[in-house]
């Protein structure tokens, strides 16, 4: 996924590292095995199975600020 990444945001990934949230971000031992195989500083979220939906609340209720049109990450139209 790194590969397909803008080098900026690379670059601000492999310094501030990633944080895992979700269920399938507490399977044991994930945040470091992905350390060592990236060199990623990473962390699990504190809470991490409530994070996804609190996210998700937050994201729609500033649903309205959007214009209706999505983005394709590849070609940016």
């Amino acid at each position: 996924m790194l590969e397909d990444t803008p080098p900026e945001l690379s670059a601000d990934i492999m310094d501030c590292g990633i944080v895992l949230t979700g269920g399938g971000a507490m399977l044991y031992g994930l945040d470091e095995l992905i350390r060592k195989e990236t060199d990623i500083p990473t962390a699990l979220a504190e809470d991490a199975l409530s994070c996804v939906a609190l996210g998700c609340g937050k994201a729609l209720d500033t649903f309205s600020k959007f214009d209706g049109k999505a983005m394709n990450m590849k070609t940016g139209k």
